[in-house]
This record gives C-alpha cells, structure tokens and sequence, in this order.
C-alpha cells in the first residue's frame, strides 16, 4: 500500500530536482549521488509534525531485499530532518529504479546494527569516514518490505 497524502518537496534545490527526474524517468535516470557513480534509492515518509510526504534520494544500501537508511548527515552532529519522520511514522515508500513497494521501518541497536554498520561502510566507505566526523552514533533504519 503506497503512502498516499499532499507531497512537500525538499528546500534543497538538488534534491527536489533529483527525485522530480528520478520518479519522471520511472527509476531510469538520476539514480546516482550527482557527480559520482554511487547509487541512490529515493524514499517517501511521512513529515513528523505535518504529515505531508517528504522524498529523498538516499544510498543504496540493500541486503537480502533489505534496506537500509544510514542517518550520517554527511557526518554532521544532527540527525538528517527525515529521521524525526521514520521515528514518528514507521513507515515509508522506498523506489529501487522501477520498483516501487513500502517498506516498515525500525532503528536498529547492538550486535543487529554493528552487522548492518559493518555491510554499510562495506557498500559505501564514506559511511566510515563521516563517522570519524560526529560524536553521535549514525543511526540506521532497516527496511523491510509490507
């Protein structure tokens, strides 16, 4: 069951363009971190306070048909805006190219997130070095599908 509500899109400039192109070419056309050749996902979750749905293109962290959302905020010292939205909504559309499905989600904790860590940094190494840049722990979201 897709999420369904009045879509708020990103003050980020590159985001909005991002996921306009992503969902308009069906998954086929800015499905990489721009500049790079590092795939995206784009995940649809509820706004925490609004309720509006918000989109964002996110690494592609996939596992056994699992995925994963890594809070890093490029190492910063909060918590990107859309983790407040899975914590207070669990549940999210996620677009892997063409295919679309909604995913429940959960935080994960101890050895279940060191597993999942160890596979994120594996995936995407940057992971590792914004980890070095923040005193809080990135948190991760697993997603697993409805």
């Amino acid at each position: 069951m897709a999420l369904e509500g009045t879509y708020v899109p990103s003050n980020a400039q590159w985001v909005r363009d991002q996921v306009a192109e992503y969902e308009a070419s069906g998954g086929t056309r800015a499905t990489t971190l721009p500049g790079t050749d590092d795939p995206v996902v784009v995940i649809t979750s509820r706004g925490a306070k609004s309720g509006n749905l918000r989109k964002n293109p996110v690494m592609r962290v996939e596992r056994d048909g699992k995925y994963l959302a890594v809070a890093s905020y490029g190492g910063g010292p909060k918590n990107p805006s859309w983790y407040a939205n899975f914590v207070a909504h669990p549940e999210v559309d996620l677009q892997d190219g063409p295919e679309k499905h909604t995913y429940s989600v959960r935080l994960l904790e101890g050895e279940e997130r060191a597993d999942w860590w160890e596979h994120a940094v594996a995936t995407w190494s940057t992971y590792g070095e914004y980890q070095k840049k923040t005193d809080r722990e990135i948190p991760l979201f697993l997603l697993e599908r409805v």
